[in-house]
């Protein structure tokens, strides 16, 4: 007879690991029990097979379970009589709260079941799937603490929630028909609409009626209201354009199986397998078969597709065999709806119908989008099914300090780090809008809530007015606590070091970051950047050529300023005109103010040098002729150049490649890389 404490650190809380752990113990016939704790779980057990045991428990862990360390101990007490869930102790569920997770597939199936009790039942979840981050309001995670406090269990329910052996088994959001959230569809600011119109089974189904017959509908979803209509018919899709105030960029798109996606995208194994996982992300697809409307994703060849992820969605879309526009339920520029009374005022002149529910949503978050490189999956936004999960960090790398983050500006996210663990919050957007930053300062004080986190460091990004290192800054001085500026690249590189493990005993990396802009400690705009660093320090090695933004800020905006600068700073205008003044780039730049324009970069008025490899690209694509006056999002103009590579080139000798060079300066300032040759070639080639 054996006996021992183990330990099982990581993330086992709420995904109904202890029912696992339960089955497993009585199967092999074990003695003992497991309960939650501040640091993940602790098993107790007393028998012949616990060698087994730990072999059956990583194998057979729920899937949303995380298991990152088993740490055994002997324990010399009286054995019990069989084998229990415990009380959870003080301090446990302090570790977080798991991601929202995508819809499982023993509750799909009880959803299309007619002999179940929830058939058609759009809030179905378990232990292995349902709303998570999305309806918690405070610690520890317990349904008092969500949204569902509300609903009451009803004798079903409650049956479920208390059986060890059920998948229910303290499934926080659990609910059926009976007692349950509710949903509905309503015409915005007229009220609840008859659903026989359009479905003769429910509301649910009615809404994917209101998508066929050409409508948009708002679709209150998981972390945040959809914008939905039919992919399929341009005149639909434009007005939805029109309406949202979102003039070019890409929507995102829902099918109801990866069979409908594969009519329009090449879909690999490794695509496959994101968008049917958990977590349920956007996967930008190569687009290859029959074409969608140009306005669904105007002169992109990348498609962004989800599947449903939630038995909502999957009900209104059981009857389409074609994708329906989901975009972010807003006016371009503003944070997604999540409030039902907000939608009905904010979206009322976007959407002709809306499906609402009655279950509240706590938290906002959006989709996360992911793509697939040469087999790896490349993470462009982290939200729904992956925040706020913690990511390990590198050992040693942080002791016992904790730190906040307070990220850049556009974009944002922020970090929290203890215990050896990055907790990076969802995707909250740009900080220039205030109803951001009034979602910054709810989400600072969950998490802080959330995974008993009080910070004693306080690290920003070193440019001096980012709005998130001015409040980093104020928090800083109000708390007393030490400030941590830190230059943006060499930031850049630090994380992707510790993504990939890198250990701060493991010496100097050779750091490249490619970017749009982030201040330098020069003073100047960096963008394109060589750097020897470490997690502590860098030393900046070499960087694109700089190169005047001429404007400032409308640099950013209009590629055109760009080529003009380039092509300025690298051969002049009598060479440009001597050799190339039959391109329709140099129609167009012989009518811009050139006199005001070589004024600002020859003075360096409004025109601060830039190594932006960002603005490099936007010059490209403006003069290939695929971007030229205001790009209507940020990165539209690199990725119009990226979609207009023929895939075949890719395979094509290096010493085809258009050539850059670095200039023999004899020590004499910081190595550059030279694009002159670039242009030359490329204007050639037009």
């Amino acid at each position: 007879m054996r006996a021992a404490a183990i330990t099982v650190k990581g993330q086992v809380q709420g995904v109904g690991f202890r029912p696992t752990v339960w089955r497993i113990a009585n199967e092999l016939g074990l003695k003992g029990d497991v309960r939650n704790t501040g640091d993940g779980a602790e098993i107790r057990l007393w028998g012949q097979d616990l060698s087994k045991f730990a072999e059956r428990l990583k194998d057979e862990a729920p899937h949303l379970a995380r298991i990152d360390e088993l740490v055994f101990a002997p324990i010399d007490e009286p054995m019990p009589d069989g084998f229990t869930i415990s009380s959870s102790s003080a301090g446990a569920m302090k570790s977080g709260v798991t991601p929202d997770a995508a819809t499982c597939a023993d509750c799909l199936d009880e959803t299309r079941d007619p002999f179940q009790n929830r058939y058609r039942y759009p809030f179905t979840n378990c232990t292995n799937c349902g709303p998570r981050f999305s309806i918690i309001e405070g610690a520890p995670y317990d349904r008092a603490k969500t949204t569902m406090s509300d609903f009451e269990l009803c004798l079903v329910c409650s049956s479920e929630y208390d059986d060890p052996a059920d998948r229910r088994f303290h499934a926080q959001p659990v609910a059926c028909h009976a007692c349950g959230p509710r949903a509905w569809v309503e015409r915005l600011g007229e009220g609840a609409v008859n659903h026989e119109a359009f479905s003769m089974l429910d509301d649910v189904d009615a809404a994917g009626g209101m998508l066929m017959m050409g409508h948009i509908v708002a679709i209150k979803g998981i972390g945040g209201f959809h914008l939905a209509c039919d992919a399929t018919k341009g005149d639909v899709v434009n007005r939805l354009r029109e309406r949202k105030r979102r003039q070019r960029k890409a929507f995102a798109l829902m099918a109801r199986d990866v069979d409908v996606i594969r009519q329009y995208c090449s879909v690999s194994d490794e695509e496959e397998e994101l968008l049917k996982s958990p977590s349920a992300p956007i996967v930008l697809l190569e687009a290859t078969g029959d074409p969608l409307p140009e306005a669904v994703a105007p002169g992109l060849n990348r498609l962004g597709f989800m599947l449903p992820h939630t038995p909502m969605h999957h009900l209104i879309l059981r009857r389409m065999k074609r994708p329906v526009v989901m975009t972010s339920g807003n006016i371009s520029g503003q944070p997604q709806c999540t409030d039902n009374d907000d939608a009905r005022e904010r979206l009322k002149d976007v959407a002709d119908f809306a499906l609402m529910h009655d279950r509240a949503i706590a938290n906002r978050i959006d989709d996360s989008v992911v793509r697939v490189d040469m087999g790896c999956s490349r993470m462009l936004r982290r939200a729904r099914g992956y925040a706020p999960e913690a990511i390990k960090l590198p050992k040693g790398l942080i002791g016992d300090t904790h730190v906040l983050a307070l990220g850049a500006e556009l974009k944002n996210t922020f970090c929290l780090i203890k215990d050896g663990e990055a907790i990076l919050s969802q995707h909250m957007g740009d900080l220039e809008d205030a109803a951001t930053s009034d979602d910054v300062s709810h989400n600072l004080r969950l998490y802080a809530d959330l995974f008993e986190h009080e910070p004693a460091v306080i690290a920003v990004d070193c440019h001096p007015d980012y709005l998130s290192s001015k409040r980093g800054r104020g928090m800083a001085e109000e708390g007393g606590l030490p400030l941590l500026e830190v230059q943006h690249h060499h930031a850049h590189i630090a994380a992707c070091m510790a993504e990939n493990g890198w250990r701060p005993d493991g010496g100097k990396v050779l750091g490249v970051a490619m970017d749009g802009l982030g201040f330098g400690v020069d003073g100047t705009v960096w963008g394109g950047e060589f750097l020897s660093c470490d997690y502590r320090s860098f030393k900046r090695l070499g960087c694109l050529k700089p190169v005047a933004l001429p404007g400032g800020a409308q640099a950013v905006r209009e590629p055109w300023r760009n080529a003009y600068a380039h092509l300025m700073a690298e051969m002049g205008w009598a060479e440009f005109s001597m050799n190339f003044d039959e391109l329709d780039v140099f129609r167009k730049l012989a009518e811009a103010p050139r006199e005001t324009l070589d004024a600002m970069i020859e003075k360096g008025l409004n025109a601060p040098l830039s190594s932006s490899c960002g603005r490099l690209f936007d010059a490209a694509a403006a003069i290939c002729g695929l971007a030229w006056d205001r790009q209507a999002y940020e990165g539209e103009a690199a990725m119009l150049f990226e979609a207009a590579i023929d895939p075949d080139a890719m395979g094509e000798p290096d010493d085809l490649a258009y050539p850059f060079a670095i200039p023999l300066l004899d020590g004499k300032g910081l190595p550059y890389i030279e694009p002159l040759a670039v242009w030359r070639a490329m204007l050639g080639d037009l």
